[in-house]
């Protein structure tokens, strides 16, 4: 289920019998191509289109009423913070409130008052509220630097914009954007709420009915809605501004808006960085995250428990494996890369045929390959011993033991990042309190250590100095067991250290981590230098070289910040075979075998004499889409929200790198189908009541 949302996300099979057709954007964008900034949407374009009457009232009344959390994408949907989303959105979340006596992953969340809301660890709610142009002060800070120093300089320069405006305001946001490949920076100021609760979440086999077979496939018939609140001091946040909840499904070819955060694209990337991609990149990401999925489904069938605790991290490690997996078959489909590299040419040719452009520019594209090659050797190292594992554990110690060397530096010699503000709000971050599961943070550890060995060799000095004379599954348990920062007192406590006090402390995870770091940011320093600040310069020249060729409505890639799409409910044909765009309930039913994943939930079952079989339940629409939009509000032409898009069909799974309005689609539940399934499924009046729906 679903888009990848940084969580950052088809079917296999199918997968495999498909081609992927796309369209890249290296000229203004075509059908309805495009995931546009707030500040540069096509009004005219859309508006002659589709006969709507939008304007920049229109825009302001969503931007004021799309959310950014943690990796996903959402909507106010009432007066008193009551936000939409999807489900898988918030499962971290279920399974944090859960425990072995009341797993609610399982039988899902649904509190029969408002007071019953309970607080999602570590969730945040973000509102954008202005967007300010700050591209001549970033790229001022820059010039005439290289490598590291380059990356550096611009780092202190963002983080300078950013205090200016947020301070120290716990309540506010600020984040300078890279939008265009540097094209541009913009400073993008949020207002915050930390206090998110959750209101409502089905069972997660009404969410996610079909399971990973039913991924990236269409049709589906999938709950995949929750609902979130925001609060500050205690109370529910006042939202006058909000989308109209329409219970009403759209009907085939009406004109639908996605407002979200999608992710991360690749769309502008040169052919040699997309080769790197395709050769080395995703080949190590697919073999890693297959190897670690079946670890955890090994896992998963030693008990109960083990089962319970191990849903979201499964879940999310398919998800992300489909998506690769995707990736790669557009990389290697020899059309589609030969589209790119004609539309890489003929900008090329374009500037060489333009003296003064070609003057301005230089060659960045050989830059790029030279930064392509230093990618291929310094890319292992920097993904084993700077990235390092999807340990919990392991994350909060790094972040501690980093902290407290910046913190020991004159403050205009720390990285950016790592002001007194910086550390105050990271403290905030480790004070969250959720549970974590020793027994997954161990398979995480190991494998991560056995991969290391594995790909960088035994003889490597920095593999000697992670294992020494253990084995990876040693460390892991001497760590995890030994470590006291699944604590939010104790890292409290370590984060306020010094490095010395950290290495006497006799934290296990800590002082591995202090031993190993100066490895890895060697490793990160070298990346800076020779791959990351000249990929930055040379794209940079590049989007210069664009719009000086192709003028400025174009649309920059995909950075996890606010986005709009617009489209239309349309279904597909691919072969021969039709692809309506909708789905009703009652096919939930024709589809349930009784085994999973097609195992109907309860609930649902429970209901079948009642629920109103022909309603729309999923649909599809050509919106222009990324992992990050998971839990967007699908939007009509009146503002109302018509659903929350969960999904791609298969063939968006090269969305990535292109868009292709014959093929791609976005799969969105629908407010009709949440709507019923809150009447006569779950029983919730005082839900729709919120929602201002009549029972």
């Amino acid at each position: 289920m679903s888009l990848p949302s940084l969580r950052l996300t088809a079917s296999l099979a199918a997968l495999g019998a498909a081609t992927v057709v796309l369209s890249a954007p290296a000229t203004p964008a075509k059908a309805d191509e495009g995931m546009w900034t707030f500040d540069n949407f096509p009004i005219a374009t859309v508006n002659e289109k589709y006969g709507t009457n939008l304007d920049q009232a229109w825009l302001d009344r969503v931007r004021n009423a799309a959310v950014r959390l943690q990796g996903c994408s959402a909507s106010l949907v009432s007066g008193e913070g009551l936000i939409l989303t999807n489900h898988h959105c918030v499962v971290s979340c279920v399974q944090d409130l859960s425990d072995a006596q009341n797993d609610y992953v399982k039988n899902g969340w649904m509190p029969a008052t408002r007071e019953e809301e309970k607080k999602c660890p570590g969730q945040t709610a973000e509102i954008l509220t202005d967007i300010t142009d700050v591209t001549d002060r970033v790229t001022a800070a820059g010039a005439g630097l290289e490598g590291a120093a380059f990356v550096r300089a611009r780092a202190a320069e963002i983080d300078k914009i950013q205090k200016e405006v947020c301070g120290d305001d716990r309540k506010l946001t600020c984040q300078v954007i890279s939008l265009y490949r540097g094209g541009q920076y913009k400073l993008y100021k949020f207002r915050k709420y930390e206090d998110v609760r959750l209101v409502f979440a089905p069972e997660f086999q009404a969410a996610f009915f079909g399971g990973d077979p039913d991924n990236f496939n269409f049709p589906r018939y999938a709950l995949d809605a929750a609902f979130l609140r925001a609060y500050e001091d205690g109370k529910p946040v006042s939202t006058p501004n909000h989308l109209t909840w329409n219970p009403n499904a759209p009907k085939e070819g009406d004109v639908t808006f996605v407002a979200g955060n999608p992710g991360s694209t690749s769309r502008l990337l040169t052919m040699a960085q997309l080769e790197v991609l395709r050769d080395q990149q995703l080949p190590i990401t697919l073999i890693q995250t297959s190897e670690l999925r079946g670890r955890l489904l090994e896992y998963a069938t030693t008990s109960e428990e083990a089962k319970r605790v191990s849903v979201d991290p499964i879940f999310g490690l398919e998800n992300s494996f489909k998506v690769y997996y995707g990736q790669q078959g557009a990389l290697t489909d020899p059309a589609f890369m030969a589209k790119k590299r004609a539309e890489e040419q003929e900008l090329r040719q374009r500037v060489a045929a333009d003296p003064a452009l070609a003057q301005r520019i230089g060659d960045p594209w050989a830059e790029l390959e030279r930064a392509s090659a230093a990618q291929r050797d310094l890319y292992l190292p920097y993904r084993q011993l700077e990235s390092g594992p999807r340990s919990q554990l392991y994350s909060y110690a790094k972040a501690i033991v980093r902290a407290a060397k910046e913190r020991a530096k004159p403050a205009a010699e720390r990285r950016a990042g790592y002001s007194e503000a910086d550390i105050a709000a990271l403290g905030r971050r480790l004070a969250q309190d959720a549970p974590i599961s020793d027994d997954i943070e161990k398979i995480q550890m190991s494998f991560w250590l056995s991969k290391t060995r594995e790909y960088l060799t035994v003889d490597n000095p920095s593999v000697k100095a992670l294992l020494g004379k253990e084995s990876p599954e040693q460390i892991a348990e001497r760590t995890v067991e030994g470590t006291r920062l699944a604590d939010p007192a104790f890292r409290a406590e370590a984060l306020a250290m010094t490095p010395e006090q950290l290495a006497a402390s006799g934290d296990p995870m800590i002082q591995f981590v202090l031993a190993n770091d100066d490895a890895a940011q060697a490793v990160r320093t070298q990346w800076e230098s020779a791959v990351s600040g000249p990929t930055s310069r040379a794209a940079e020249k590049i989007a210069q070289a664009r719009f000086a060729v192709y003028g400025t409505n174009l649309y920059p890639d995909a950075t996890f910040s606010l986005r709009l799409s617009y489209g239309q409910v349309k279904g597909w044909t691919y072969r021969g075979v039709t692809v309506e765009p909708f789905t009703y309930i009652g096919g939930l039913y024709e589809r349930n075998t009784g085994a999973e994943p097609f195992n109907a939930a309860e609930d649902w079952l429970a209901a079948e004499g009642k629920v109103n079989k022909s309603t729309v339940y999923d649909f599809v629409s050509t919106n222009d889409i990324i992992g990050g939009n998971s839990g967007s509000p699908v939007i009509n032409a009146k503002g109302e929200v018509i659903g929350a898009a969960f999904d791609g069909n298969i063939h968006s799974l090269g969305g990535s790198f292109g868009y292709d309005g014959e093929l791609n689609r976005t799969v969105t539940v629908s407010t009709a189908a949440i709507t019923e399934a809150l009447r006569t499924v779950y029983n919730q009046p005082r839900l729709l009541r919120e929602l201002g729906v009549r029972r």
